[in-house]
């Protein structure tokens, strides 16, 4: 028998390259070596620590007080308000709306752990949709309300406010909200980036055409023409027309109701404006994560405070000069409707962009 013997070690394996050939997997000449990506560490960073204690912090005034009302307390509400004659419906409110402020807790949890990148997106995007609805208007609307006030002269001939709430509550409880507001927003920007930084890089011009498909730009048009007449009302209230108000709330009118009905006709815009160029893929130059920002924010104010809207002017009261007219309930009730729409199409929106990104 021949044996075979072994190649020396200095010999070359019969498919090994040549001398000086280049390996097939080997970057070329000059091509910078590909890095991994970072791993998320189990500790946020300092900046995330301080906004996420931030946002604990702020919640911590408005729980307290819901708390210390269901329990009975009385702290706050001055002698003779409304809030005192339906206790059991003052307690179901006030736990239901604790609850709304303690999920803030949750989310800016959620935000800053290594867990939380792990959550569906569905299960994160609705509550901090709704959150950056009904913060934001506060956030904008109190700080303009103070100005208008400090601006103002009193009128002496308007009629004495009823007794609701002691003034230092609402300072204390829209400070807080604000606070929440930019720490959650900025969490939520930065987790957003991480994850999905790639949906919103770009301006309009760089979508693939006809990026949203037919349902979404006939429901982002009904939207559309629904959102007209809630817009009107809102509007012809701010320019001072008081068919659809309450006996009461043509009385009591000051600069607050002013800045909030002009408040809700803008983001209601925005929202109807926004949504309607990312479905049609208009204004190319517009940036993509501008008009993403603007159509979250004004789609979310709509529907969720349309919401509570809705839900408040439906509520029983014995007081005709209190009770909300029909055209009142039905603006509210179309805002709701509407929002809910124009959320869905930004949904839709994202979906697709995800997917061609």
């Amino acid at each position: 028998m021949t044996r075979t013997s072994a190649p020396r070690p200095d010999s070359p394996r019969p498919d090994a390259p040549l001398p000086g050939t280049p390996r097939p997997d080997a970057p070329l000449p000059g091509t910078p070596r590909p890095t991994a990506p970072a791993a998320p560490t189990g500790r946020p960073s300092l900046a995330r620590r301080i906004l996420r204690a931030l946002a604990v912090l702020a919640c911590v005034p408005y729980i307290s007080i819901k708390i210390a009302w269901v329990a009975g307390s009385e702290i706050g509400i001055p002698a003779g308000s409304v809030l005192l004659e339906n206790r059991g419906l003052m307690a179901a409110a006030n736990t239901v709306s604790a609850v709304m402020d303690a999920v803030v807790v949750v989310l800016v949890l959620l935000l800053t752990q290594p867990w939380g990148r792990r959550v569906p997106a569905w299960l994160l995007a609705f509550p901090m949709w709704a959150a950056s609805g009904l913060l934001a208007p506060i956030m904008v609307g109190f700080p303009t309300q103070i100005v208008i006030g400090l601006l103002s002269t009193p009128d002496p001939t308007a009629a004495p406010r009823e007794p609701f709430l002691d003034e230092w509550v609402f300072g204390v409880v829209y400070a807080g909200f604000i606070l929440q507001g930019l720490a959650l927003g900025t969490l939520f920007v930065l987790y957003a980036r991480d994850r999905w930084g790639h949906v919103w890089r770009g301006t309009l011009g760089d979508l693939p055409a006809r990026l949203c498909g037919t349902g979404a730009r006939v429901t982002a048009v009904v939207a559309s023409l629904l959102a007209l007449a809630p817009m009107a009302v809102h509007l012809m209230w701010g320019l001072g027309s008081t068919r659809g108000l309450s006996a009461q709330e043509i009385t009591r009118r000051t600069g607050d109701f002013y800045v909030l009905e002009w408040m809700r006709t803008l983001f209601f815009a925005v929202a109807v404006v926004t949504v309607l160029l990312l479905v049609f893929g208009r204004a190319r130059s517009l940036s993509l994560r501008t008009a993403l920002g603007l159509a979250w924010v004004g789609s979310g104010a709509a529907g969720c405070w349309g919401a509570y809207m809705t839900l408040v002017s439906f509520m029983p009261d014995t007081d005709p000069a209190k009770a909300f007219t029909r055209l009142a309930q039905l603006t509210y009730a179309g805002e709701m409707i509407t929002g809910f729409l124009l959320a869905g199409c930004l949904a839709a929106f994202l979906r697709r962009r995800s997917a061609s990104a």
